[in-house]
């Protein structure tokens, strides 16, 4: 039994790529069956993925190599604790976006291209987080990415398409560079496996600072740091609001995945500190976290709001990464996981309103909330986490690194923070009043309750926000103590 269950990272990338395949197929038949087809696809992954948990705890690390596919690297799959969280959060965000997407996209049209799409990108972006070596991480990586362009460009419309291409120009070069930087360490190493304590790069030269650079404009590019975040802004309000979601909730997570293992199984935290490439980290981190909440502020269409929201939540995990302390690392991994629910619920709610209204300019949502209770009701628990606000999961998240700021001896990071938690709250809780306060008291009518939109809509949304705050209520936060096992684990440090 654990032979085959060591194939569950196998299953659980591989399952969707080949669904959809299937659903090609499936659709040209019968769009009932592939709507239930993609939705019971994205359950079974994510199932796949939360069967992973015992076998993990027990054993550490499971997974199986092909050394006879694509020779030298071969192909290997992997998961420990940092990838069973990564890939347990992304697995779970994606199958409520895909709940979502039913109604949504049958607005939107266009269903025989995206759903195919949707799960072939979930195999890619899972790819990158279960794979055990860093050319298996290449060819997911680039599949997420090329995948990720069909969704990006769905509406099909010249802002669309604009931004479509903006993405590939970047992706080609996040690509190139990647691969540039793998071949740099295959060369030092004469191997580019993942795991605890195999440095690839040992020493410092030349050769290792180009293939740093390489890996961070690689992985730099897809986390949206600056200053390669321009695709961004661009690609996320033109996206159909359950990719927006899955582009800001999750994709943006393997840029930060690839760059601890970067900076935790590349060269090791002690040689980047002896380097002094955490610096450069750190100023990346800390000029995204201040421009991507400054440009937030100004924005007056919904998603392009947050999207810039993103950017500089991107810095806050750049940060936890580069300060090289276990706190900074947990508050790194958990603001991933955080982030993840926070900002896919909130895209949600932001395409909830325009599939209602039909509107995207914030001043126009004047009194929304009497209209949509439920949806900027979670639009408000998914803003006051992402502010910092306790108890919810943005709190935790800006605790752990804050104190991780104050053990690297940077306590001016965390007045970075404090500063960036106010501008959150500048461009947030204006949304929230406007929603209930922006118009006359005779004007403030409920509307009937749970009518606002269908279930397989609000549902998603509510699971998210429930989602958001329950963590801190329970006897043991699971997912805080899962990344600090992760950043311990990453640093070498035994409790």
């Amino acid at each position: 039994m654990k032979d085959f269950f060591n194939y569950l990272p196998v299953l659980a990338v591989c399952f969707p790529i080949f669904t959809s395949i299937m659903i090609f197929v499936i659709q040209r038949f019968s769009a009932k069956v592939r709507d239930i087809a993609v939705q019971i696809s994205s359950g079974i992954t994510f199932a796949l993925v939360a069967g992973m948990y015992p076998y993990v705890q027990s054993l550490g690390t499971i997974g199986v190599n092909f050394p006879g596919i694509l020779p030298p690297f071969g192909i290997s799959f992997r998961a420990d604790i940092l990838s069973f969280i990564l890939a347990l959060i992304a697995s779970f965000v994606w199958l409520l976006a895909t709940i979502y997407s039913k109604e949504y996209i049958a607005h939107e049209g266009r269903q025989n291209r995206y759903y195919p799409f949707l799960l072939l990108t979930l195999g890619g972006c899972l790819g990158v987080f279960l794979t055990g070596d860093f050319f298996s991480l290449f060819i997911f990586f680039e599949l997420m990415s090329f995948a990720a362009y069909v969704l990006i460009v769905h509406e099909e419309s010249p802002k669309a398409m604009a931004a479509g291409y903006k993405y590939l120009i970047l992706t080609l070069i996040g690509g190139l560079a990647l691969f540039f930087a793998i071949v740099i360490a295959y060369e030092e190493a004469g191997n580019v496996l993942i795991g605890p304590g195999n440095f690839l790069i040992t020493k410092i030269s030349p050769l290792a600072l180009s293939a740093f650079i390489g890996f961070l404009l690689g992985f730099g590019i897809k986390m949206g740091i600056f200053p390669l975040h321009i695709w961004l802004p661009d690609a996320h309000p033109v996206a159909p609001s359950p990719a927006s979601a899955l582009l800001s909730g999750v994709m943006l997570k393997t840029g930060a995945y690839g760059i601890i293992r970067v900076v935790y199984n590349v060269y090791g935290h002690e040689l980047i500190a002896q380097a002094g490439w955490d610096k450069i980290l750190l100023v990346l981190a800390g000029i995204t976290i201040f421009l991507g909440s400054a440009v937030a502020i100004v924005q007056t269409d919904i998603k392009r709001r947050l999207a810039y929201s993103s950017i500089g939540q991107m810095g806050y995990v750049l940060l936890g990464i580069s300060l090289l302390t276990v706190n900074g690392l947990t508050g790194a991994i958990f603001h991933i996981f955080a982030h993840a629910l926070m900002k896919s619920a909130l895209f949600l709610c932001a395409g909830a309103m325009i599939f209602k209204t039909g509107k995207r300019e914030i001043s126009e949502f004047s009194g929304i909330g009497y209209q949509m209770p439920i949806t900027i009701g979670v639009f408000t628990v998914a803003s006051l986490s992402m502010i910092g606000i306790p108890p919810f999961n943005g709190f935790i998240s800006k605790l752990m690194l804050s104190l991780g700021a104050l053990d690297a001896g940077s306590p001016g990071f965390v007045v970075l923070l404090i500063l960036s938690s106010l501008m959150n709250g500048i461009y947030f809780l204006p949304v929230i009043i406007n929603g209930f306060l922006g118009v006359k008291k005779e004007q403030r009518v409920w509307s009937k309750p749970f009518a606002e939109l269908k279930a397989s809509m609000w549902v998603p949304l509510v699971i998210l926000a429930v989602a958001c705050a329950i963590f801190s209520f329970l006897p043991v936060n699971y997912p805080l103590t899962w990344a600090e096992s992760a950043a311990r684990l990453l640093m070498g440090v035994v409790k």
